[in-house]
């Protein structure tokens, strides 16, 4: 990742007349109030998952360096973004993957004591929540939103919806229990929703496919079988000569 391709981007938007970015920030502002996001992200910027910027430990950092475990590319690039402090709409939009993807390397690297633990619950709750380490009930509690005695509520709740004919599902659940507010649902549904998207600016600047080798013995079986396609057609190649130089010497 030599450029960051988010920053380039946001160079662009930022260097616009005024008068085209008061209406853009009209609409946005519009789509934010519809979403329920305006006052979260106003007085928690601190907390909002795309704006993070996840840390390597030790560990992340020799591992980067040395790949012993032989890891997938897209781990690499994952951890190479911490390294260079990207946050994760950054590490995202360098790396052309959508941020569902993004949010399971780094509960794969958080794991794998690759990265630090945040010291935000809701960055967290969110990363889980995207990544489809935690389901919607699970999220609001690991944010703090709610008790375990109000989710397992929840829960009993859920099971006895399951019998009638139009069974609520469990987001719905939560909101008719007053736990959870209807435009704080509607939020996270949402935004998990749009994390499957992938935004890429430039389609002229993603990368080719490459194998990607898990392992050294993967590695070594794909150039054994390269020789061998090798050898094979040498081989022809040594047959056609030596018809050739028969055919001469008959003639």
């Amino acid at each position: 990742m030599r450029k960051n391709i988010f920053e380039l981007f946001l160079e662009k938007v930022l260097n616009i007349p005024l008068w085209i970015k008061q209406v853009i920030y009209l609409k946005l502002a519009q789509e934010m109030q519809d979403y329920n996001c305006e006052d979260f992200l106003r007085n928690h910027k601190q907390d909002i998952f795309s704006a993070f910027v996840p840390t390597l430990t030790f560990k992340g950092k020799t591992e980067l360096m040395e790949h012993k475990c032989g890891l997938d590319n897209n781990i690499y690039n994952f951890l190479q973004g911490c390294a260079n402090e990207y946050s994760m709409i950054e590490i995202s939009v360098n790396t052309f993957l959508s941020m569902e993807e993004v949010a399971k390397y780094y509960e794969l690297c958080l794991e794998q004591n690759f990265i630090k633990v945040p010291d935000s619950k809701e960055i967290h709750a969110m990363a889980g929540y995207i990544a489809g380490k935690f389901r919607v009930g699970e999220y609001f509690k690991q944010k703090g939103s709610l008790t375990v005695d109000q989710l397992q509520k929840a829960i009993l709740a859920h099971r006895d919806e399951e019998s009638s004919d139009d069974p609520k599902k469990f987001g719905e659940i939560l909101v008719q229990l007053g736990y959870v507010s209807e435009g704080d649902l509607k939020a996270v549904l949402q935004l998990k929703e749009e994390a499957k998207k992938r935004f890429i600016l430039d389609y002229n600047t993603v990368p080719k496919p490459e194998t990607t080798f898990s392992n050294e013995n993967q590695k070594y079986e794909e150039e054994i079988a390269k020789l061998k396609d090798e050898n094979l057609k040498l081989k022809r190649k040594m047959l056609q000569l030596l018809e050739l130089v028969k055919r001469n010497g008959q003639q």
